[in-house]
C-alpha cells in the first residue's frame, strides 16, 4: 500500500467518527466525489487499515457495568504456555482487551461483566485453573473517564 495522505487521513477521521457514514456524505465531507472516495475507501479496507465496522454499545445499558483490568503474570516464560494463555484470553467473551505487556504482569486484560459475583466466577473458575498462571491481579474501574476514541492521526502526513 502507498503511503497515507491527507485524503486518506480525512477519511478514516471521517469513518471514525462515523462509520455509518453514505460514500455520497463521506465524499462530500472529504472534498472528493463519489468514485474517487469510494475507490480509496476499498483501497483502505482492503489493505487493512480499516480492519472492520460495528456498533459501539453502552457498557452499562447492556448490563456490563463492571470493569476489570487484571495483571496475570505466567509462571515459566515458553512460547508454548504463551500461546496456550493467548488461545484461552481470546476463548473468552468477558475479555473485551488484552496485551503482552512490559514490567511486572506479563498480561493486561480489560474485562466487562455485569457485577463481582461474575468477575468472581471467570477468576476462579477460569484465570486460577490456567496451569501456566502464577498471579492474577485485578484493579476495578470506579468510572470510565474516556472510552473508545478515534486513533490519533496527527503523526500521518497532511491536516
Amino acid at each position: 500500500m502507498p503511503p497515507l495522505d491527507a485524503t486518506d487521513k480525512r477519511i478514516l477521521r471521517a469513518l471514525q467518527r462515523d462509520g455509518r457514514l453514505q460514500n455520497i456524505e463521506l465524499a462530500r465531507e472529504v472534498g472528493l466525489s463519489p468514485s474517487p472516495c469510494l475507490r480509496r475507501l476499498k483501497r483502505l479496507e482492503q489493505a487493512g487499515v480499516i480492519s472492520g465496522y460495528r456498533a459501539h454499545l453502552d457498557r452499562d445499558r447492556v448490563g456490563l457495568g463492571l470493569t476489570v483490568f487484571v495483571e496475570i503474570k505466567v509462571d515459566r516464560h515458553q512460547d508454548a504456555d504463551a500461546r496456550a494463555l493467548q488461545a484461552a484470553v481470546q476463548a473468552m467473551p468477558e475479555v473485551v482487551a488484552a496485551h503482552i505487556v512490559s514490567g511486572e504482569p506479563d498480561f493486561l486484560l480489560e474485562v466487562v461483566v455485569p457485577d463481582l459475583a461474575h468477575y468472581e466466577r471467570l477468576l476462579f473458575d477460569t484465570l486460577l485453573k490456567l496451569p501456566m498462571v502464577k498471579d492474577v491481579r485485578s484493579n476495578f474501574a470506579l468510572r470510565r473517564i474516556k472510552l473508545g476514541a478515534a486513533l490519533p492521526l496527527s503523526h500521518l502526513p497532511g491536516n
